[in-house]
């Protein structure tokens, strides 16, 4: 049968393009497209292969695994090749695969061994007398990279075994990772430096492994998983595959604990789908599971194809990252006014969803990655995570692609858009007005420590701006009864109740009404203090920030945030409807000099889980003596405040010689304002 030119075309340029992203992700580290990018080329060439056998050359692709190795390092030839699995992208390709496996075998009950496919890179290693010898990468399946003196670094892996019984001389298999804290930590150390961060764990793994000094792999967070072996003599082979990984465990080679045995391919699927509902609580990541036959022997009959084993297969997750264009970046204002750019994408099918949006997190985050409008990207989807851009791939720019530029005044209320030096995130300071911020608003207007508002909860708030009976807090005043009463759930009776409880609201008192206007950073404590520095609210709006930085406890940060707000003329025409709705408080007391809350100056840090109040409260409770309440124990923390399961706060304060505090203490000065017992 005569190939279609077409056909021969298309198979030789898969082969090059294969051939060229090969080299960037197994040798370069730095692929530029995503996996599942990666495996429609891959399947393709496949199926034309499949179709016109005429163009499976010995050179191609689907014939060897991965790349050359890099000349950096020595070659080792594998007395045994290292083979890559098949993939299965279905349950369907699955039991396609179990009914051929048990039409060889001429049996249907065969136990498998199931194990997550880390997404890492696979080395072999050797042990002669209980002693690691050698290390190398799977290379091209023949040849790998001589990888000894670095994974020699990996604390996971034994120099020595362990145990006895192992062969004079044998190969262990498995993935060198990077767990997922591990990750997080090497990027923001990275960050710090001004350095280049890695795209994801795989790629962290794989570069570090290749690094020429041993040293700098050393001060990398890999771990190393095996799942199966290579050099083995014949005659110490147990029956089974578990058997020997099991051997492998007693000698202090680490195997992953969530490897099992299941008895046949419905047990196989029904793995697959309680690990796929588990991948983002793994400490690691996974791109799928793997399916093995476990008795050795029948995978002797079963043999291999020219890259794969016939007894396994690699059940593929959907994938978590996919390649598209930028074709515009907006900015999105949240409930709290913080302005986040948001990429609009041309769609994508990725993490089992097509995905039009990608968030870029801030302004800092976009100019860092080089994110422009035009970019192909890497867009990255986690289970139930937004989708995020991962990064952007220079080198498939367009001539005409646009930087991004954050916008100096709110795209919702053109309030303007506060950004504060060594912050990353810029927010909108039309708190009172901004469209996009009236439900926090709302909600924090009405809570208890701010107006107390009783009634007004949630759902209330969600149907009256549904129903745009409010747009700001200060229409409250303006609802009726007759209003209320039509809406969902809320009768006569409750109506006239919160009707009461707005009338009750209107004497308050100058901290709660400041506190009541969600000033960001102005909590209870700064309320309080700005109330009774300024007495009246004409003074504390008029102030300039230096003037503001005079009143304890009010840094240039805080100074910054109160001065920008009153600044806005949509805020201020909120606060002025407010105090015409009849909104007044009584002055405040005078105070004499020398009058100092209890906890003034005590830093306290809340950590574990209290009985009679949350941390919330606690931290609440603190403010309103005086004190400040923080996330992290330093040297300038006075207390820990320790419940149950206070985890590593507790022994941080206890090497620091820290007063810690259990909950009765902690009441008994909070109610006493005296020392500490």
């Amino acid at each position: 049968m005569t190939v279609p030119e077409s056909a021969r075309q298309r198979a030789a340029q898969l082969r090059k393009d294969i051939e060229f992203h090969n080299l960037r992700y197994y040798q370069l580290d730095d692929p530029l497209i995503a996996d599942a990018e990666y495996d429609r080329l891959m399947q393709e060439l496949l199926a034309l292969e499949s179709e016109h056998p005429e163009l499976r050359t010995p050179d191609s692709p689907t014939q060897r695994v991965g790349a050359p190795p890099v000349q950096a390092f020595a070659e080792v030839r594998h007395s045994v090749p290292m083979l890559s699995l098949d993939n299965a992208f279905s349950d369907e390709n699955v039991v396609d695969f179990g009914r051929r496996v048990s039409q060889r075998l001429g049996r249907d009950d065969l136990a498998w061994v199931v194990e997550p496919k880390l997404d890492g890179l696979a080395v072999s290693l050797t042990y002669e007398q209980g002693l690691l010898v050698h290390a190398a990468t799977r290379g091209d399946g023949q040849t790998g990279e001589d990888i000894t003196a670095n994974v020699r670094t990996i604390r996971a892996i034994p120099l020595r075994l362990s145990g006895k019984g192992w062969p004079d001389c044998f190969e262990a298999r498995g993935e060198v990772f990077m767990p997922k804290q591990g990750f997080q930590a090497l990027n923001a150390r990275a960050l710090a430096a001004g350095e280049k961060t890695f795209a994801n764990p795989r790629n962290a793994a794989a570069g570090s492994l290749r690094q020429l000094d041993p040293k700098v792999t050393a001060t990398r967070p890999l771990s190393f998983f095996c799942y199966g072996y290579g050099l083995y003599p014949d005659n110490r082979l147990p029956a089974t595959h578990s058997a020997l990984l099991a051997c492998f465990r007693s000698w202090g080679i680490p195997v992953n604990p969530e490897l099992h045995v299941v008895e046949n391919i419905a047990a196989c699927i029904a793995y697959y789908r309680d690990l796929l509902a588990r991948r983002s609580e793994l400490p690691y990541e996974i791109d799928g599971v793997v399916y093995k036959i476990d008795a050795l022997a029948e995978r002797e009959t079963l043999g291999f194809v020219a890259r794969a084993p016939r007894w396994a297969i690699a059940h593929k997750f959907p994938a978590e990252e996919a390649t598209t264009r930028v074709i515009g970046i907006d900015v999105q204002v949240g409930r709290t006014g913080a302005l986040t750019p948001v990429a609009r994408l041309e769609p994508v099918f990725v993490g089992g969803v097509t995905v039009t949006n990608a968030t870029l997190h801030n302004a800092d985050e976009v100019h860092r990655k080089d994110i422009r409008i035009g970019d192909t990207v890497i867009v990255r989807r986690a289970g139930d995570v937004i989708p995020e851009v991962v990064k952007s791939l220079p080198e498939l720019r367009p001539p005409n692609a646009m930087r991004f530029v954050l916008p100096g005044r709110c795209p919702a209320c053109q309030a303007e858009v506060e950004i504060l030096e060594g912050e990353a995130i810029a927010r909108c300071s039309g708190g009172l007005y901004c469209p996009a911020q009236h439900k926090e608003a709302v909600k924090h207007f009405a809570s208890r420590k701010a107006m107390n508002i009783d009634g007004l909860g949630d759902k209330l708030v969600d149907q009256l701006l549904e129903k745009q009976l409010i747009a700001t807090v200060a229409d409250l005043y303006a609802l009726r009864a007759e209003q209320l009463a039509e809406l969902e759930r809320l009768g006569e009776k409750s109506s006239r109740n919160l009707i009461e409880a707005l009338e009750r609201s209107r004497h308050t008192t100058l901290p709660r009404f400041l506190y009541a206007l969600g000033i960001r950073e102005v909590g209870e404590v700064t309320a309080r203090t700005l109330a009774e520095y300024f007495r009246e609210l004409e003074p504390l709006a008029a102030a300039d920030e230096e003037t503001l930085q005079t009143v304890p406890d009010v840094g240039p940060s805080v100074a910054r945030h109160i001065y920008t707000f009153f600044r806005q003329p949509h805020n201020l025409e909120v606060i002025h409807r407010l105090l015409g709705s009849g909104i007044h408080w009584d002055p405040l007391p005078e105070r004499p000099a020398d009058t100092v809350l209890p906890l003034a100056g005590k830093t306290f840090v809340i950590t574990g889980t209290l009985d009679s109040l949350s941390r919330e409260e606690a931290k609440a409770r603190v403010l309103a003596l005086g004190g400040k309440a923080v996330g992290s124990v330093s040297k300038k923390t006075d207390y820990l405040v320790a419940g149950a399961e206070p985890g590593s706060k507790l022994t941080k304060a206890q090497e620091l010689g820290i007063k810690v505090l259990d909950e009765a203490e902690f009441l008994s000065l909070s109610e006493s304002g005296g020392d500490a017992p």
